[in-house]
């Protein structure tokens, strides 16, 4: 059985979009696809605020859209999709990242899944962890427009609170309607079913993660960036993230990592560096980074909610007509305090001293 592929790749603003086309070459992007049928593109908007390795940048999204149009897919079968959460809004942040620009220039049409149509799902292949168990009425809702589809992840390299490390695994968290929330006590089982569902319902499926600035620390928002001017893809979500946990330092098979070991078990990829075939700039996992786990006060307090309470607690708190308390208090947090006593201040200096903050401010 062939080993699937990592590529990496050092990049620069000037060479962005050819050294994407190099890295969606060595990844076999297209060996990938099925190239009868329609692409969505999964973007990953992690804040309505606009702040580096946050949510996917303008060129990782146009670079993919570039490269589809050359390879033959028309313009209406590019369909770029993300949804909302209950503390972000997905319309403001898909102008605030510059997405719509891109968009325009390339005469797409957004799919904004808060007007979407859903789809109840059974599935007949894999068997589900915990997420059928998480929506017992509902079932397993999930966007129409996905199904039968080729689908590109577009995460970036960063940290994450509950999982440590975020990408291409977790970036389809947001396939699901505005509760999934509910499931972030079993996050880790959460999303290795999403994964499973999705080699069931796709025609083709592939990942591509943008590391030119990264997120150290309590991510996916409260982060510090860094420039590190690299970017990867692969076919297989367990290997590209287990990639991204290497170059950030982590074991992928540690506990704070659970999701990406446990995807391997269900056969779903591989996260062991021999069993991988790295292709690219391989030096690059020589240096780790060693970035260390961090949490915020919101993220401590959702913690002991979701770890140190009891369930039915949990879903009075967060699943019932009181619910709204916690979204205000995280939008307080970081949208207020932290942002006005540290974020702002950081993203222009992102924005004013990077050659990645000059490039997004371009668009």
């Amino acid at each position: 059985m062939a080993l699937p592929i990592v590529a990496l790749k050092k990049t620069a603003p000037k060479t962005i979009f050819k050294d994407y086309f190099d890295l969606f070459d060595k990844a076999q992007l297209l060996n990938t696809l099925d190239k009868s049928v329609p692409v969505v593109l999964k973007l990953n908007l992690s804040w309505t605020r606009m702040y580096p390795a946050c949510s996917t940048p303008p060129w990782q999204f146009e670079a993919v859209v570039r490269y589809l149009l050359e390879s033959g897919w028309h313009e209406k079968d590019i369909i770029p999709i993300e949804h909302r959460t209950v503390v972000t809004n997905v319309e403001k942040g898909a102008l605030n990242n510059k997405w719509m620009s891109v968009v325009d220039r390339y005469k797409l049409k957004f799919h904004f899944l808060t007007e979407a149509k859903w789809r109840r799902f059974e599935p007949k292949q894999y068997k589900p962890l915990i997420i059928h168990k998480i929506f017992p009425d509902q079932g397993v809702l999930l966007p129409e427009v996905i199904f039968g589809k080729n689908i590109i992840h577009f995460p970036t390299v960063k940290m994450h609170v509950f999982t440590t490390i975020t990408g291409a695994i977790k970036n389809a968290y947001g396939l699901l309607t505005e509760k999934r929330h509910y499931g972030h006590r079993f996050i880790h089982q959460m999303v290795v079913d999403l994964l499973g569902i999705q080699k069931e319902i796709t025609a083709g499926y592939f990942a591509v993660m943008d590391g030119t600035t990264v997120g150290k620390g309590s991510g996916p928002r409260a982060m510090d960036w860094q420039v590190k001017n690299v970017i990867l893809a692969s076919a297989d979500a367990v290997a590209l993230d287990a990639t991204s946990a290497y170059l950030m330092g982590f074991n992928p098979a540690s506990r704070r990592l659970k999701f990406i070991a446990l995807a391997a078990q269900k056969g779903l990829g591989e996260y062991q560096k021999d069993k991988i075939k790295y292709l690219g700039d391989t030096n690059l996992l020589n240096r780790p980074w060693n970035f260390t786990p961090a949490d915020t006060f919101a993220s401590s307090g959702q913690k002991l909610i979701y770890h140190h309470t009891p369930l039915w607690l949990e879903k009075l708190l967060l699943q019932t007509i009181i619910a709204p308390w916690s979204y205000f208090a995280s939008w307080l947090y970081h949208d207020i305090y932290w942002w006005y006593a540290k974020g702002a201040r950081r993203q222009r200096r992102w924005l004013e001293t990077t050659p990645w903050g000059q490039l997004f401010s371009s668009y």
